[in-house]
Formats: structure tokens, C-alpha cells, sequence
């Protein structure tokens, strides 16, 4: 197709502008380091703007003129959205910023740039590397080493697991309700909602997982980027898990030069919105995706204003919950008000996802009151049951293995077994992938941004 050419013209002409603009930055001093730098940013936020956001704010305006009752006056570019542009615009900004920052030196060898920019294991979905861990991994000599590389394919291995056996499998469930609304309510969208959870997390940790795994059989070592994210116990402390190189990319190049905390509260707090609504931009061209990107920055201004007024009455009232039960419950709220934010992000839009909201709020107990007088429901999920415990298997298994790492060092303790079982263990795990896949080559969620 003919946008594929012109889209590596763009990305080339791109590389080169940011491949310049690093070294006369590095050059320059005053004012002119300053436009070097914003040359460099328009280029790579234009293409994005043009490609990605260009057509939605076209419809956006054609349905506010609709609405004022106005003739459409805006067309519509016929481009297609190439894949993985949001990440590899982000990690090329990045490098631009550190030179500009002084952390980084100007690249000289365009090629090891390129590569940089382009680097085939996390191009498509991340994560978005910074040139201080990535750039001087091209220039260093890389030996075979057995270790490494086991450990890399045994960990493109579980990724591989979490995206065909899990993720694909609760896509089923989700795909059916989701792009069914009127069709389910309820205990339904209770369910396809918690699924979806699952779903996004292991489809795109699972992408993560087999990019970190594919450099390090090459002999390169890219940052982690989820950490049990589901078990965090704030929503503040779930973005400090959940896509740590995007979190991080926000946080040093948005919300620190916004003023970050150092500033008034007021003005904390609306850093702090502008940068998750922002966040929510950069994951889709779609209201849903910023109503997203919205409630989470709702969710962290509240926690900071609610949990002094928390910790105030639990000390006049003398509460002491044990801690155990304490962090059950932090967890459980965070797990439900980042599930709820899930269904703007899933919702094809904002009147899907508030009928989805609406359905769950007045139907559920109607829902609840039919299963346990085994009545029948009028959703059909659509998994049989088999399929539906395995979903659920899986999840638990995920889980599991998530409790396990906070103890133990699953790698090791595979690594000290005796050799059959080890291999057993291989092999085991291999059936499983083979048998227990799900067919539909379903591409990655996160491939669209």
C-alpha cells in the first residue's frame, strides 16, 4: 500500500532531523539549544499529531458543527495508523531531551542512532527505552553466553503463555460482550470488565516479556516494565508498576517540567490532571481514551486529598486494622477502581461505556438474584465452560506465580533443580503452549498505539 513507503520516508526524515538536531544541540549554547530542541519535538509530535490524532479532531469539530446545527466543513485524511508510532516517537523524544539535558551525548554514527530509534524487540509496543541504558549496549562486544539466552527464551516463553493461553482465551469473553452492549448487562459486564483486566494485562506484559526476553537472547538488557501491578495498593502506587517506561517518561518529561509537586497544591493537583489526561490522548484517538486518562488523574488527586482525612479519624477513633487485612482491602479497591476506569478504555465509546456502567449499577443484583435460583440468564457469555475455567486457571496460576516472585526467585529455584526436571518442567510447559492456545493470531492490544 502506498502509505507504507511514504510512512519510512516520514520516519527517515524524522531520524535525520533528530539525528541532526542532537549533535548541533550538544554544539550550541543559550536560545538556540532551545529551538534545536523544539525543531526536534515539533517534527516528531507533528507526525503523531497528523497520523494518529489528525482524523479524530476532524470528526470531533464535523460533530460540533453537526451540533450547532452547521454544515461539515472538514475532510478527512485516508492514512492509516502505522504500528508502534506512539513508542518509537516517545524513545526518539527522549534521546533529543537527555542531549538537550546534558545526560546523554550526541550520537555521531547515524546507523547505532537508527537502531536506537528502531530497534526491532520493543519497536512495535515497548518499552520506550532511554539512551543512557540503551544507546552504549550497541557498541559493546555481545558473547554467546548460555545462561543468558535460557533465560531470555524462557521468558519470551511465559510471555508467549500469557498472551495465547490466557489473554487470547478471556478476549473471547470480553470481545463478545464488549462489541455486543445491548446483547448483556449486568453480572455480564461484571465479569467481561474484570476479564478485560486480565486480558490487557497479560496481552501487553506479555508483549513486554517477550521483548526483554528477545534482547537479552541477543545479549541486551531493556528496562522491566510491569511489576504486579494488580497488586498495588493505591492507584498512585499501580502507575508505579503498570507500563513503568511510559509512567517514567511522563513523569520526567511532563509532569517535572510542569512543576511537579514543587508548586502550589492547586496547581500540583492540575499538573497531575494534565499529565494523566495527556495519558490518556497518547493511548488512543478517542473520547474514551481521555475520559480514561481523566478518571485516573480523578482517582490521584482524590487518594492525596482523602488520605490525610483517613489517617486523621482512624487516629481519633483508635482503629488498628492488621495489616494483612489492611492491604487485602487497599488491594481489592485498587484492583475495582482501575477495573472501572477499564471499561472507558474497552467501551468502542462514551455512550457504550456509560450503558455498560448504568447496566452494572441497576442490573447486577437482578443478574445475581436469577443465578442462585437458577434461573436463566438472558447473556450469553460466550465461552462454554470449559473454556471459561480454563480462563479462570489461568488467571489463578498468574496470581500464583506473582505471590511466588515476592518470596522466591522462580528462575533460581528452576536453575537448582536436577536436569530432569528441569527439562520435564520444558517440556511440560511447551504441551501446554501447544495445546491450550487459542487460535485468531489475535494481534496485540497495544499494537494500535
Amino acid at each position: 500500500m502506498a502509505f507504507i513507503p511514504v510512512y519510512i520516508l516520514i520516519l527517515f526524515f524524522t531520524i535525520i532531523i533528530d539525528y541532526i538536531s542532537g549533535i548541533l544541540i550538544e554544539r550550541q549554547t543559550g536560545k538556540k539549544r532551545r529551538w534545536l530542541l523544539i525543531v526536534s519535538l515539533v517534527a516528531n509530535i507533528g507526525i503523531l499529531a497528523i497520523f494518529k490524532y489528525y482524523n479524530f479532531f476532524i470528526d470531533s469539530l464535523n460533530n460540533l458543527l453537526l451540533y450547532n446545527h452547521q454544515a461539515t466543513a472538514f475532510q478527512k485524511l485516508a492514512i492509516v495508523l502505522p504500528i508502534g508510532l506512539s513508542f518509537h516517537t516517545f524513545q526518539a523524544m527522549s534521546y533529543t531531551i537527555e542531549v538537550y539535558r546534558g545526560n546523554q551525548k550526541a550520537e555521531r554514527h547515524f546507523g547505532i542512532y537508527a537502531l536506537y530509534v528502531m530497534f526491532y524487540p520493543q519497536l512495535v509496543a515497548g518499552p520506550i527505552e532511554r539512551p543512557q541504558n540503551l544507546l552504549h549496549q550497541f557498541y559493546e562486544k555481545h558473547d554467546i553466553d548460555y545462561k543468558r539466552i535460557t533465560d531470555g527464551l524462557k521468558l519470551m516463553a511465559w510471555g508467549l503463555f500469557k498472551k495465547v493461553v490466557i489473554a487470547d482465551r478471556l478476549a473471547i469473553l470480553v470481545d463478545n460482550v464488549y462489541d455486543n452492549p445491548l446483547n448483556h448487562h449486568g453480572l455480564s459486564f461484571i465479569i467481561a470488565t474484570v476479564f478485560f483486566s486480565f486480558q490487557i494485562f497479560c496481552d501487553f506484559s506479555g508483549y513486554s516479556d517477550m521483548a526483554i526476553g528477545m534482547a537479552r537472547v541477543i545479549g541486551f538488557k531493556l528496562m522491566k516494565n510491569f511489576n504486579s501491578p494488580y497488586h498495588a495498593k493505591s492507584v498512585q502506587e499501580f502507575w508505579g508498576r503498570w507500563h513503568i517506561s511510559l509512567s517514567t517518561w511522563f513523569k520526567d518529561y511532563l509532569y517535572i517540567p510542569l512543576g511537579g509537586r514543587r508548586v502550589t497544591v492547586p496547581r500540583w493537583y492540575l499538573n497531575l490532571f494534565i499529565v494523566f489526561l495527556i495519558s490518556g490522548l497518547w493511548h488512543g484517538a478517542n473520547w474514551t481514551f481521555i475520559a480514561w486518562g481523566a478518571l485516573h488523574g480523578f482517582y490521584i488527586i482524590s487518594g492525596h486529598m482523602v488520605a490525610p482525612i483517613i489517617t486523621r479519624f482512624n487516629s481519633l477513633v483508635g482503629i488498628k486494622w492488621p495489616r494483612w487485612l489492611s492491604g487485602f482491602i487497599k488491594t481489592l479497591t485498587t484492583f475495582t477502581l482501575v477495573s472501572f476506569a477499564w471499561i472507558f478504555f474497552r467501551a468502542r465509546s462514551i455512550a457504550e461505556a456509560l450503558h455498560v456502567i448504568k447496566s452494572i449499577f441497576t442490573e447486577t443484583y437482578t443478574d445475581v438474584y436469577h443465578l442462585l435460583h437458577h434461573k436463566p440468564g438472558n447473556s450469553n457469555l460466550g465461552l462454554i465452560g470449559e473454556e471459561l475455567w480454563l480462563a479462570t486457571l489461568g488467571i489463578l496460576l498468574l496470581e500464583f506465580v506473582h505471590i511466588a516472585q515476592q518470596k522466591y526467585n522462580i528462575y533460581k529455584l528452576v536453575n537448582e533443580r536436577p536436569a530432569y526436571m528441569r527439562w520435564g518442567l520444558y517440556y511440560a510447559f511447551l504441551l501446554i503452549l501447544l495445546f491450550f492456545n487459542v487460535s485468531g493470531n489475535k494481534a496485540f492490544i497495544y499494537f494500535q498505539f
